[in-house]
């Protein structure tokens, strides 16, 4: 089945909204067996909008639309399905009959307008919303398919699950199961060659991609069952993990920062930052890690010298190395860790920009964390506007945290 996703608004177009349904909704084709070819933005224009669903549905046997299923005038998702199958809407009584409720039951008269949010067409099966006021169409004919789906991230998401993906699931002759491998500490040009003996393989696939927080490793297998997908994917993981080794921190939707509470919650171990350059980025992705209060102590941000030293760092290390400098980054790292009564310590120190400081180069950041078992550290020079430096800094933190640990965990 070949696939093709198109979301729909104007405010899409302006760059008002992100188009985050798209992606999600590519990453739920895959374990269907469903093969994506194409993704497509349109306005709210019925001319461009019939046109692009038109095409859509002449080179796919899917369409997957999201968006224009709302009450108002520039809502047109349901005129141009219509028009492309050239049947007449008309309303299904029992559904404006729900959507009437729906609102009585909010102490709200439903404007006349939402009547058309129970339309329906002969070749269209509703797709029921109990979470809003769109109710989705399957519009199936000549052995093509149109989905389209609310907008709302939070009710497409409901009647994908619910409604679209069991359908789909019957017609599938196959399955894809995908693992990402997610990598830290090379980029993605090393990553790839390192893994040239395994990137032509045709089933499974393998394939890199730069994300901000890693390197993504995707392996890909295709197969009837689902059992023989995975055993051909975990043949070629073992090899990428043989190759890769320690810079392989998780899989799939693992972060750095998910991976590196795991691992302090797991040996019971606590954790307090103390960072300047990054301006408080580290604690906040620690702290978006639910569970972080079960080993984040806290974490302190300055940008002054008084300060740092009101907080235990050494006045002679930083009259003898200055603030952006590896031993002022250890120090930092100790301090924070006494202070806090935490087991382990993590600094950041460094030059965001747009101007060098002490001499030392935008880019310029000194990282280090301590421990029981004893202080690591490493200094990068990172490229790129300030906020790209601030998170890359962050990141490289989060590793070096995960690399203390195993190491701390060996020993």
């Amino acid at each position: 089945m070949r696939s093709e996703i198109l979301s729909v608004g104007t405010e899409l177009l302006l760059g008002h909204i992100t188009d985050t349904n798209a992606s999600w909704l590519a990453r739920q084709l895959t374990p269907l067996g469903i093969d994506l070819f194409y993704v497509s933005q349109v306005g709210d224009n019925l001319e461009r909008l019939s046109a692009t669903v038109r095409r859509a549905r002449e080179r796919s046997d899917l369409v997957v639309m999201s968006g224009g299923l709302g009450p108002t005038e520039d809502d047109l998702t349901r005129e141009a399905i219509a028009a492309v199958l050239d049947e007449t809407p008309h309303v299904q009584p029992q559904l404006e009959a729900e959507l009437r409720a729906f609102f009585a039951g909010r102490g709200i008269v439903m404007p006349e307008r939402n009547v058309k949010q129970a339309w329906t067409l002969p070749s269209v099966t509703i797709l029921p919303n109990p979470i809003g006021t769109a109710p989705g169409w399957w519009a199936e004919r000549d052995g093509k398919v149109i989905v389209a789906m609310p907008g709302v991230p939070y009710e497409m998401k409901r009647m994908w699950q619910n409604e679209v993906a069991p359908r789909l699931r019957e017609r599938a002759d196959g399955i894809l199961f995908t693992r990402i491998l997610r990598v830290a500490g090379l980029g993605e040009s090393s990553v790839e060659e390192r893994l040239d003996a395994v990137l032509h393989s045709s089933n499974p696939t393998v394939a890199t991609y730069a994300k901000q927080d890693a390197v993504d490793v995707r392996v890909t297998a295709k197969a009837a069952a689902p059992e023989v997908a995975q055993a051909l994917v975990a043949d070629i993981e073992e090899r990428i993990r043989a190759t890769l080794g320690q810079h392989i921190f998780g899989i799939d939707d693992e972060t750095p920062q998910s991976v590196a509470l795991r691992m302090l919650i797991e040996r019971g171990l606590t954790l307090a930052t103390m960072e300047s350059c990054t301006g408080g980025l580290l604690s906040s992705l620690i702290t978006d890690v639910p569970g972080s209060s079960n080993a984040f102590r806290g974490g302190l941000v300055s940008y002054a010298t008084e300060l740092k030293e009101a907080w235990g760092v050494p006045a002679e290390v930083i009259a003898a190395n200055g603030v952006i400098s590896v031993e002022t980054a250890r120090a930092m790292a100790t301090a924070v860790r006494q202070q806090t009564g935490a087991d382990v310590g993590l600094s950041v120190t460094g030059v965001a920009g747009p101007d060098e400081q002490e001499g030392k180069p935008v880019g310029t950041v000194h990282i280090a964390v301590a421990s029981p078992q004893g202080i690591r550290d490493t200094s990068q020079r990172f490229r790129g506007p300030r906020g790209e430096i601030k998170l890359r800094a962050a990141y490289t933190a989060l590793n070096l945290l995960r690399l203390h640990l195993l190491r701390a965990g060996s020993d």
